[in-house]
């Protein structure tokens, strides 16, 4: 009775938490066969070798095997030559002995069997391979008018497997294919239409037969391929001198198919294998064919065109490819269509192969066989290679079609089960055992294996396991405080503990632990989560010219933990084997780039955990090679077309084409730019001139540069015709007051239109004249006008002509004869003075008749005669200032205040200046003075300074007094309340008193005049602290006792030269007497003057007196020692450590003055130290 199908499917659904999943039983453990490697089941051998039939398989205890051969009992201890390997069911056949390898052809079977039940085989079809040789033939030469079709039959020997087939000549060489000729799916060579070069005589096929690696040759075809007039003196010898065919060549005609035939075909293909559809048409032109798909679209991915798109081939094929195909011949004549059908059959499929079973005692499980095929395939079952009918009754197993259900499994229940799904088109058997086992959990994968796994990548952690019943699985870890479950971790079925997305906190020591009812087992694992290895300057895209460098960068970062390794690809592939690439730890370097180093490079960074990998594309640019084949075509008087190839563009774009010519003619071995065209043409119309012998050239043009030139165009002349134009840039000017000088810019040759080329040059006066005076000349490009009147108008032409007549008329230009010296001065000259710098001269016009030419301005020449003040009465340069043509007054800056200046004014054009004005003279007013010569401080007291100073350089003006103005200094350069002085102008010295002691002052002075003060220069000066430091200073120079020391000194030294001078002239010369003469004593060389003198400060020392400094208790204390420089308190040091005297400060002036004075004694004992 039939039982609905809801039945089996709600129990499946109850079932499923028992289903195990396939796992592999422990060895040790009792279980089935299992087959683990067979031989195919089409297995082709060589007759050459040995024949080996593989079947391996494992059980507990371990199978032992049978063979069966076309369905019955094979007894291999029968036949010598056969053999069993030990523990294996694979037999050897031997026939090296001589046998034949055909005698054990035969489908073969093998049986693995324990007490626990027998896995069978695929059925092993064994076949010899099989090359036989070719038929003897002699083929006829193969007659053919040019441009008709041809087809070369090969038509190989059957083979086992089928042999390759190729087309060859007598040399061994592959035979050229192109879309005109191609070889056949079939191996046939197939002609669209011959030509008279496929004429040979040694068209060979080859069969290459692949197991026995053998090649076979077809005897060698002749094709002879003539054209008419041959045909006819070839059938003529023959036919009495009668033309058998027509003059005629082969009219060009549309395509038809050669291969395959009609207007519709069939065929029909297996699911998985490769369709190849071709379309062969002859034609004339040679047809191209292309492909549709009438009910849908070609699948791209595993399609492929090829044999020149004459043949579509589709790999793994599905049921969606079936359908109508169809494939498109067309020349300019017209088009053929030819539709192929396609079919898709499937032999048998697995949807779901049964897997092995492993049931505890009393527990339920399902076998499931699910197959597909076209048609679809029949299920048959079998256990332990029995059909399923004729197996022992079994109350637990029930067989519902494609599934057997064990309920409540007894332990004798273990067996082996075959699924058998079959079609017309083959078969699929597949074994599975179920195991009736009641066994404790047992984890096997090994204690303390250690997982690493990269940062936010998932980690699964291996928990396999083995019991009956199956196992549950927990997870635990570090503490083991508390299951795993949920979120982030997951438990699969087959106990692998799962981590979506890894963190570092999940690093540590796990725990998985597996439970039945039968006991527990546990085991640890480790996880050490790594940081990902990343690039992080990854090389970038780069253009690069030829012959330079080129760096690709890939840094990387990784886990300190890992050793990563760089690897470089090109394209995917390995580098290229060249010391031009230099691989460093973070990069790539390559010398000398050449085009063929284009490409992708990519940077792979391995660790053993992850990789990371970037890649740039490098492009090697060039110039552009030279452009070719250049072609002058349209030819005109003054025109021509010219056309060329470009040349490769290496990878930069053509911008523009610059064509050149030369001029054989007239400048030969010159080339001349003519024009450009944009880069995307290849042709310009060129516009010519007369009576020029051209020669073109092109060059390209793209971002790395310029091509060399192109080659040469031939030669084009043009006819010689009168000039098209007149000289340029004409211009009229004289040189002299009476003549006119004709320029112009001369033509070139190309400008010249023909031979003989003359200027006719004329000229006539402007208003004066009516009639044109010319003159023609040859080679010059000026004429001179003599005996002209100065300075007047003329009309001036030159005009082109040569041997072919005139230029067109010439336009007239104006020029002037030339200009002479202005002949008056100017008038009314006056002077206004503004202030002590400026002044304002006032003139009147010259009369225009004076000009005798262009008024190109005037001029205004002064000097400063002397100075007002007695003590400064130089002359100054003379100076000028010009003024335009249009002005009649202007002002003369610069002046300096308090002097005498004269001028005069002249008018000028381009040939000079004319007579000047009278002079005129006038003085400047007192200004401010300079700053005074010097300013310094040249006594200081306790409560009082004395302060020199000099007269300014420049007074400007009578000097009328001076200000001085000064103020306290703090320690913190804050400044205290400003005092003023006003001092005569007789004076050269002051003396503050009442000032306060040890105190900074800072002095500002300056000298006046009527007009006010003039700029003030500064000074600053501090007070002493004791008066003890500033007691007179006895000047021991002026003692009795030290001028008798001296006195007494010289007398000695006197003595003593004249001694030495006596026993020099009695003793004579000797080498140390030498020496001394030669350098002296340096203890007793006199010093110079500047020696024994203080240096003084004064304003030409360009130095700010910064005031005087004491030590910090300000006193200079003496200390009784005999070298102290310091004999009284006057004494003092600036801030840079430099000493200043009681009188320092002194002009040399001053000095001079007062040199009657005694020298200081401490100078005087200086000169003997």
């Amino acid at each position: 009775m039939d039982r609905p199908r809801d039945g089996p499917l709600a129990l499946l659904l109850l079932l499923l938490g028992h289903v195990i999943t396939a796992l592999e039983v422990p060895l040790d453990l009792p279980q089935p066969p299992t087959i683990t490697h067979q031989s195919p089941k089409e297995y082709i051998v060589d007759p050459r070798e040995n024949i080996v039939i593989h079947c391996e398989a494992k059980g507990k205890p371990h199978p032992g095997f049978s063979w069966t051969r076309n369905g019955t009992h094979f007894d291999i201890d029968k036949d010598p030559k056969v053999t069993m390997k030990p523990q294996s069911g694979t037999l050897v056949i031997d026939i090296s002995g001589g046998e034949k390898a055909d005698a054990y052809e035969g489908v073969y079977q093998c049986t693995a069997h324990n007490e626990l039940g027998t896995a069978v085989s695929n059925n092993i079809v064994i076949r010899q391979s099989r090359s036989p040789l070719w038929s003897k033939e002699k083929f006829s030469p193969i007659v053919a008018q040019e441009g008709q079709s041809l087809i070369l039959h090969c038509r190989p020997p059957a083979g086992l497997p089928p042999p390759i087939v190729f087309w060859m000549d007598n040399n061994f060489q592959r035979l050229p294919q192109s879309r005109r000729v191609s070889q056949g799916l079939n191996g046939d060579l197939y002609f669209s239409n011959v030509l008279m070069e496929d004429s040979r005589n040694n068209y060979i096929c080859y069969a290459r037969f692949p197991h026995t690696q053998t090649i076979q040759q077809k005897q060698p075809i002749t094709v002879h391929v003539i054209d008419m007039d041959s045909l006819n003196d070839t059938m003529a010898d023959y036919f009495n001198d009668t033309d058998l065919f027509s003059d005629k060549p082969v009219d060009e005609r549309p395509p038809s198919f050669m291969v395959p035939s009609g207007s519709l075909s069939s065929t029909m293909v297996l699911r998985g294998e490769v369709l190849e559809m071709e379309c062969i048409a002859d034609g004339l032109p040679t047809p191209v064919v292309s492909w549709t798909k009438l009910s849908g679209e070609i699948p791209g991915h595993r399609a492929s065109f090829q044999n020149f798109n004459k043949t579509l081939r589709i790999t793994e094929v599905s049921e969606a490819d079936a359908g109508e195909y169809r494939c498109t011949a067309r020349n300019r004549h017209g088009s053929v269509h030819h539709t192929i059908r396609v079919s898709v059959k499937a032999a048998p499929y697995w949807i779901s192969a049964p897997r092995n079973l492993v049931l505890a005692p009393l527990e339920t499980g399902v076998i499931t066989c699910r197959a597909r095929g076209h048609p679809k395939p029949s299920i048959r079952w079998s256990m332990n290679g029995l059909p399923i009918e004729d197996a022992p009754k079994d109350p637990s197993r029930k067989v519902e079609d494609d599934t057997i259900i064990f309920s409540e499994v007894q332990t004798g229940s273990s067996a082996v089960y075959q699924c058998n799904a079959s079609n017309e088109y083959g078969y699929l058997l597949a074994n599975a055992f179920v195991n009736v086992l009641a066994e404790p959990p047992r984890v096997l994968t090994p204690p303390n294996k250690v997982y690493q796994v990269i940062m936010n990548k998932p980690a699964l952690l291996e928990c396999l396991s083995f019991g009956s019943p199956v196992p549950a699985v927990t997870w635990f870890k570090d503490s083991r405080s508390s299951m795993l479950d949920g979120d982030p971790y997951e438990i699969h079925k087959n106990g692998t503990l799962q981590i979506h997305v890894s963190q570092a906190v999940n690093s540590g020591k796990y725990t998985c632990v597996a439970r039945n009812n039968l006991g527990i087992s546990e085991n640890h694992v480790y996880l050490e989560v790594k940081e990902p290895t990343r690039i992080l300057r990854p090389p970038d895209y780069r253009v690069v010219h030829r012959n330079r460098d080129v760096l690709f960068e890939c840094k990387v970062k990784h886990d300190p933990s890992l050793v990563p390794s760089s690897t470089w690809l090109k394209d995917g592939g390995e580098l290229p084997d060249d010391e031009r690439f230099r691989v460093d730890s973070d990069s790539l370097t390559i010398k000398d780039v050449t085009e063929s180093d284009a490409g992708t490079y990519t940077c792979v960074v391995n660790t053993s955990l992850d990789q990371d990998s970037a890649s740039a594309r490098l492009t090697v640019v060039g110039q552009p090679d030279a452009p070719t084949d250049l072609e002058l075509t349209d030819p005109g008087a003054r025109s021509v077309q010219l056309t060329w190839t470009p040349g490769d563009e290496h990878n930069s774009a053509i911008k523009k084409f610059l064509i050149q010519y030369e001029d054989a003619l007239h400048q030969s071995g010159v080339w001349h730019n003519l024009t450009e065209v944009p880069g995307t043409k290849t042709t310009a119309h060129l516009k010519l001139s007369p009576y020029v012998h051209y020669s073109f050239r092109v060059l390209a043009l793209n971002d790395v540069g310029y091509s060399r030139p192109s080659m040469p165009s031939r030669q084009y002349m043009t006819n010689p015709a009168a000039p098209d134009e007149n000289p340029s840039e004409v211009k009229g000017q004289g040189t002299e007051h009476n003549n006119l000088v004709i320029t112009w810019k001369p033509l070139t040759g190309l400008q010249a239109n023909g031979p003989g080329l003359l200027y006719k040059v004329m000229w006539r006066q402007q208003d004066v004249e009516e009639e044109w005076t010319s003159v023609s000349v040859a080679n010059v490009s000026k004429f001179v006008v003599s005996g002209t009147p100065t300075f007047v108008p003329y009309e001036v032409k030159v005009q082109a002509q040569n041997d072919y007549g005139h230029g067109p008329k010439p336009a007239a230009v104006i020029g002037y004869s030339g200009e002479d010296f202005p002949s008056a001065a100017p008038d009314l000259v006056q002077v206004v003075v503004v202030n002590s710098s400026l002044a304002e001269v006032y003139w009147e016009d010259v009369p225009l008749r004076s000009v005798r030419g262009r008024l190109q301005g005037y001029k205004v020449h002064y000097r400063r005669e002397r100075s007002l003040h007695r003590h400064n009465s130089h002359h100054g340069e003379q100076r000028t200032e010009s003024f335009g043509p249009n002005r009649t007054s202007g002002k003369i800056p610069n002046l300096h205040p308090f002097s005498v200046y004269s001028l005069h004014v002249t008018a000028f054009n381009a040939r000079g200046e004319g007579p000047a004005s009278t002079t005129q003279r006038f003085e400047t007013p007192e200004g401010v003075p300079s700053v005074p010569s010097f300013f310094r401080v040249s006594a200081s007291d306790l409560d009082s300074l004395t302060l020199e100073w000099g007269p300014p350089h420049e007074r400007n003006g009578r000097l009328t007094g001076y200000t001085l103005r000064y103020q306290t200094v703090n320690s913190s350069h804050d400044l205290g309340l400003l005092e003023e002085l006003d001092l005569p102008s007789n004076h050269s010295s002051v003396t503050l008193h009442n000032l306060h002691h040890s105190t900074r002052y800072k002095f500002y002075f300056s000298a006046r005049t009527q007009r006010g003060s003039g700029p003030a220069v500064t000074e600053e000066a501090v007070t002493i602290l004791d008066r003890a430091v500033v007691s007179p200073q006895v000047d021991i120079a002026t003692q009795g006792w030290f001028i008798g020391l001296m006195s007494a000194i010289a007398l000695l030294i006197l003595i003593l030269l004249i001694v030495c001078f006596i026993k020099r002239n009695k003793g004579g010369k000797y080498p140390v007497k030498e020496k001394e003469d030669a350098h002296g004593d340096p203890e007793i060389q006199p010093m110079k003057e500047d020696d024994i003198t203080f240096g003084e400060y004064s304003d030409e020392d360009h130095k700010p007196l910064q005031g005087s400094r004491t030590l910090s208790s300000g006193t200079i204390k003496r200390d009784g020692s005999d070298d102290s420089l310091v004999d009284s308190g006057d004494t003092q040091f600036n801030e840079d450590g430099s000493f200043i005297g009681q009188y320092s400060g002194r002009s040399e002036r001053d000095a001079a003055h007062e040199s009657s004075e005694p020298p200081s004694p401490i100078n005087a004992m200086n000169s003997f130290v």
